[in-house]
């Protein structure tokens, strides 16, 4: 996202985590360890301290995982102290849910940041290297506030190649964006065991069904699980050869030890998280989510795959 804001224009600084990360990008400007291949545009920053950076920002993109997000806030929060910041909000591009406390990101910006600022989500299928590249996409940007203000940043947000909709359901744009990892991973399982087309159409089919369901429980739209950040980036996700929850997903059908493929992967798999804090709020909530149950059993109970299939197709018959 930072190298496709400077390409079409906008004022860019990127600030990694790690100090030691900054200097080797800037150095070789080039994210060799997440992004290797995709130069960056001359015009952007790398900054290895937050407190320049926010001198002069107006939306803040916080990009890190969302285990994370909360500590990353805190640190924006400090650095912000005593300037004149022209802050207008802050933008989450990580997708999952806190541990522990299962807020979203916009509650844990709100809640470490203040409500002086907006927040929400740019979100939907947008695999990193492709909206780099440049290469056609759309996304969606989930934002409170007034109705011009998101139109406004849509507007700055939106290229000849990255065509930006706009949403107020931040609850729902972030569900869908949570979800998806989760039916990621049961996706990947299914073409790891050789399921076939019929069964990822069926379960795609079904993950739909269980996104909405839990959405309308929880205040959201059920229109905005048709949009970008509901299906569409529940297809490019369950689909994507890139997608990280999907080959954990291809992984642990053939050998299912989540521990010890997490501790060979170098990124966050997002939904291996978000399965536990769903099936926790699904439980408080008493609504019935059996793909994702299953994912939780086969994650964290060590049931077999086969046998969460089994117990999946033999469920009671019912109307659809």
């Amino acid at each position: 996202m930072a190298v496709y804001l400077s390409k079409i224009g906008h004022t860019v600084t990127l600030v990694p985590r790690r100090v030691e990360q900054a200097l080797a990008m800037a150095s070789t400007r080039e994210n060799t360890e997440y992004l290797p291949g995709v130069a960056f545009d001359t015009d952007l920053q790398i900054g290895s301290a937050l407190k320049p950076a926010l001198m002069e920002c107006d939306y803040i993109f916080f990009a890190c995982p969302s285990h994370a997000l909360a500590e990353t806030c805190r640190q924006v929060g400090q650095s912000g102290q005593g300037s004149s910041l022209r802050l207008k909000g802050a933008l989450a591009l990580c997708k999952g849910l806190e541990p522990e406390t299962n807020l979203f990101a916009h509650q844990v910006m709100e809640r470490e940041l203040g409500s002086n600022y907006r927040s929400g989500y740019v979100t939907g299928p947008s695999h990193a290297e492709d909206i780099a590249q440049g290469k056609p996409a759309a996304m969606v940007l989930a934002m409170d506030g007034s109705e011009s203000e998101r139109r406004s940043l849509q507007i700055e947000l939106s290229s000849s190649h990255l065509r930006m909709y706009r949403s107020d359901d931040r609850v729902g744009v972030a569900l869908g964006s949570c979800l998806k990892n989760v039916y990621a991973i049961a996706t990947g399982i299914s073409d790891g065991l050789g399921l076939g087309d019929n069964a990822r159409a069926a379960l795609l089919t079904r993950s739909m069904n269980e996104m909405i369901a839990l959405g309308i429980k929880m205040g959201a739209s059920s229109e905005s699980f048709w949009g970008l950040g509901g299906f569409g980036d529940l297809v490019g996700t369950c689909m994507g050869k890139w997608s990280r929850n999907r080959n954990f997903g291809l992984a642990l059908a053939k050998e299912n030890n989540p521990s010890q493929i997490l501790a060979s992967q170098k990124t966050v798999v997002e939904g291996y998280w978000a399965t536990s804090c769903f099936h926790h709020k699904c439980a408080e909530l008493e609504i019935e989510m059996p793909i994702l149950n299953q994912v939780y059993s086969i994650l964290y109970e060590s049931k077999p795959p086969e046998f969460a299939l089994s117990e999946l197709m033999t469920r009671d018959l019912k109307a659809e």
